[in-house]
């Protein structure tokens, strides 16, 4: 079973504005209201490639009654805990100013709602999958990652970390199964601009050597970067579309890749799958579907080969 971790969920408010100006009243084009959140965008992907999986994490207030209600109407499978204090986020995304975004704080998590995660956690096994995607509430310390993975530590259970900044770094002698930085992130963290695949793949292999046994590096229009642990290095450029939505293309490629590593534990195929849907959800409204994922993928290899 896949279980992905999403500890400060929110409802997305995407809207578009014509000739956007600022200090004066704008009204949008097109609205669009989803749950959001790094691993709940992952579990929606999995369930259009038909797999199955467990949305964690906390809500609070009426925009967390909405998440679970929105969660729940794409028949994702959840257990969000409740918490009392404060409300989720509803983050604001601008999408025809590429990159604008509003995020809320979130709710305060306090001892008892942790520790309720944890004893879910507590119930994962060999075989099982955690994706500890996102960021985390300000109630919360930099290194929580890191202390999930030590808590679940020596009992087989492959974790994915997408995050950023020493949230990722901490994680790296946990050995996490797959991380996930986009260039701009592991640029970030070594005080280097990466606009190419080729000057990605040095630094995803420093990744390594600090305990990352898969790392994956989303690029947008770039392509992406696998540098895997079987020693081999896979690189592609994006397949050819326009991009209507990139709002949660980082953790469709998350996804696609482990549902192609779930399908055939083979490197290749599961970068490709990766790839395929992180584009798929691009050149999408919403999140990529399962139709859209198999077309792009058979696209990507058809070229390769």
């Amino acid at each position: 079973m896949i279980y992905t971790v999403t500890l400060n969920p929110s409802l997305d408010y995407i809207v578009s504005v014509e000739d956007f100006k600022l200090g004066l009243t704008n009204r949008t084009s097109t609205e669009l209201i989803l749950p959001g959140g790094k691993g709940i965008n992952v579990s929606t992907v999995l369930d259009n490639l038909g797999i199955e999986s467990t949305a964690l994490g906390f809500v609070a207030g009426f925009t967390g009654d909405e998440i679970v209600r929105r969660v729940e109407a794409i028949h994702v499978r959840s257990e969000f805990i409740r918490v009392e204090k404060g409300i989720s986020r509803i983050n604001v995304k601008l999408r025809s100013v590429d990159g604008t975004e509003i995020n809320g704080m979130g709710p305060e998590i306090g001892a008892e709602a942790w520790e309720c995660l944890m004893e879910k956690l507590d119930r994962l096994c060999e075989g099982d999958l955690l994706v500890l995607a996102g960021s985390i509430p300000p109630s919360l310390p930099d290194d929580i990652y890191s202390r999930m993975m030590e808590r679940l530590e020596d009992r087989g259970i492959l974790t994915v970390v997408d995050a950023t900044g020493n949230l990722l770094l901490d994680t790296l002698s946990h050995h996490p199964f797959l991380i996930k930085p986009n260039n701009h992130e592991l640029g970030a963290l070594f005080d280097a601009e990466l606009s190419t695949r080729e000057t990605v793949v040095p630094y995803a292999k420093e990744l390594q050597t600090r305990g990352a046994r898969n790392v994956l590096v989303s690029m947008g229009g770039e392509g992406a970067v696998l540098v895997a642990e079987d020693g081999q290095v896979y690189l592609s450029p994006a397949p050819e579309g326009t991009v209507v939505n990139s709002v949660g293309a980082g953790d469709s490629m998350v996804a696609g890749f482990l549902a192609g590593w779930m399908e055939k534990a083979e490197y290749r195929h599961a970068f490709y799958m990766g790839l395929a849907a992180g584009s798929a959800s691009a050149f999408s409204e919403y999140l990529a579907t399962g139709a859209e994922v198999e077309k792009l993928y058979r696209s990507l290899t058809e070229c390769e080969n």
